[in-house]
């Protein structure tokens, strides 16, 4: 299954200011990130943002919060998957585009529970390898080999978007091609 442009949604959960010093490689989380919110914004792929707990492990990082054409798609949460929360679970059905390429943290806490919950609604979800992370690899490791049977796809940033271009040779291509260089 390819990763459609008029049929996907981005989805970036927990990138917090006091979660993501913590993450294995929480830089590089953060930096693939933005390339997605950078294709996102080319491509008109609606963004949607989860903030878990956010008076205790604070906004999402100031890198990403400036690449969001609004704060009004970002969503505080309680719950583990984002997919739980009513307001965020309402945007994304609301968006009416059944493929979901998640970013986020931790892999085997929030990112896997809203994956899995978004699977049995019945998404196409597409994890993003490299712009997901937790504490420990292990973790990372544990959680994608527990989603894989689900159905829920192990992609990169660089699947995303160019499954998502379809073709070379267009205004998109060129300005997204230079972020992946």
């Amino acid at each position: 299954m390819l990763i459609e442009r008029d049929k996907t949604q981005l989805l970036v959960v927990d990138e917090q200011e006091r979660l993501i010093p913590a993450m294995h490689e929480g830089a590089r989380v953060v930096e693939r990130t933005a390339v997605l919110l950078h294709a996102a914004h080319t491509l008109g792929l609606p963004v949607t943002v989860t903030e878990q707990y956010p008076q205790g492990l604070g906004p999402t990082v100031p890198q990403l919060l400036e690449l969001l054409p609004s704060r009004g798609h970002v969503f505080a949460k309680t719950q583990f998957s984002a997919a739980a929360q009513p307001d965020v679970a309402a945007r994304l059905a609301d968006l009416g585009r059944p493929q979901v390429v998640i970013a986020g943290v931790e892999a085997h806490v929030c990112v896997a529970q809203t994956a899995t919950m978004l699977r049995a609604s019945g998404y196409n979800v597409f994890l993003v390898a490299d712009a997901i992370s937790s504490r420990r690899t292990d973790s990372v490791t544990l959680a994608f080999e527990r989603l894989k049977p689900q159905g829920i796809w192990i992609v990169n940033v660089e699947q995303v978007l160019f499954e998502c271009l379809g073709e070379a040779g267009t205004p998109a291509f060129r300005e997204l091609s230079k972020l992946i260089r």
